[in-house]
């Protein structure tokens, strides 16, 4: 089956492209300049761009095989890298070459990314300020600027160098998950990778069950409580009640909980002393009621403030394929 391409304005083009050269499906990842001024005439030079006088922004054409990958996951992983409430300015740097948008050479395209800006949309709950445009233009750029992390690994990046390692985790495991029913089995393999790759201290999960527990971990009033479900690390609390401690607040309120530090949070257990930072995520289940928490994913760190919006995000990902 033929190619087919898209093209990603991220920000500098150097980190965009070094993340979707590691996608699976992806044939080619190429740094160049689109979007240009119908007035500049020629093909433009890297510091032309950067006095942001041409309307170029820094983009990447993606080349893929639609039959590995397809253009809603090629959308949905570009919103994963970018902030698309940034106007002009995607980490440090800052200007109109620097701003964000897709841009299609096949008309096609345009309904499935509409679907994809909605479905960012409807999750960030604010308009994006991210072009979707047809493409205009679109110029290679120099030699030096190509592969340009691979050339120089410790050069510049404005994506978190654990952008890339969280990328190949989402791929493994969505590859060693397959189509595995059990659930059991898919949280077990979940967190022993997570663990493995990621070096945390421990990796659980925290399943929903009929409450029968007493004692420090007894269940609430929902005659519901979390059990301990397959994990990574430690011994750890067998059962959390609702709205108790970080597990238990993330299923009350359904949403993910970053912990900078445990010891600051209100009714933190305990399970080990050695813990200092925390999140916690909740796993889905329905499509009428997709508000249900089923489980949730546990993660602890002996660091402080070891979590920020990118493990959220990746986290939050993960957990999707369960």
């Amino acid at each position: 089956m033929a190619t087919k391409e898209i093209f990603f304005a991220g920000g500098c083009f150097w980190g965009t492209e070094h993340f979707f050269s590691g996608v699976d499906g992806v044939v080619s990842a190429v740094s160049g300049y689109a979007q240009g001024s119908p007035f500049f005439e020629g093909r433009p030079s890297y510091e032309q761009v950067y006095t942001d006088t041409t309307g170029f922004a820094e983009t990447v054409r993606v080349c893929y095989r639609p039959e590995r990958i397809s253009l809603q996951t090629l959308a949905d992983l570009y919103f994963s890298i970018i902030d698309p409430l940034s106007l002009n300015r995607q980490g440090h740097d800052e200007g109109t070459r620097y701003r964000t948008g897709i841009y299609y050479s096949d008309p096609s395209d345009r309904a499935v990314l509409e679907d994809a800006f909605a479905s960012e949309e409807a999750r960030i709950g604010q308009p994006l300020v991210v072009e979707l445009e047809p493409l205009r233009n679109f110029f290679e750029a120099e030699e030096r600027h190509q592969k340009y992390l691979d050339k120089n690994p410790d050069g510049y990046c404005h994506l978190p160098a654990r952008v890339f390692k969280y990328l190949r985790l989402y791929q493994d495991l969505a590859a060693l998950l397959g189509d595995e029913p059990d659930l059991i089995a898919r949280m077990a393999e979940t967190a022993s990778l997570i663990y493995e790759r990621m070096k945390f201290f421990w990796v659980g999960f925290y399943i929903v069950r009929e409450a029968v527990g007493q004692g420090d971990c007894k269940a609430s009033k929902s005659r519901q409580e979390l059990v301990l479900g397959p994990f990574q690390g430690p011994p750890a609390c067998l059962r959390i009640g609702f709205g108790r401690g970080v597990c238990g607040t993330a299923w009350k309120d359904a949403r993910t909980v970053v912990v900078p530090d445990v010891e600051a949070f209100p009714g933190h257990i305990a399970c080990s002393s050695l813990s200092r930072s925390e999140i916690v995520v909740p796993i889905f289940t329905g499509i009428a009621r997709p508000k249900t928490v089923a489980a949730v994913l546990d993660i602890d760190s002996t660091t402080p403030a070891t979590f920020d919006p990118t493990d959220a995000l990746w986290l939050e990902k993960i957990c999707k394929l369960l």
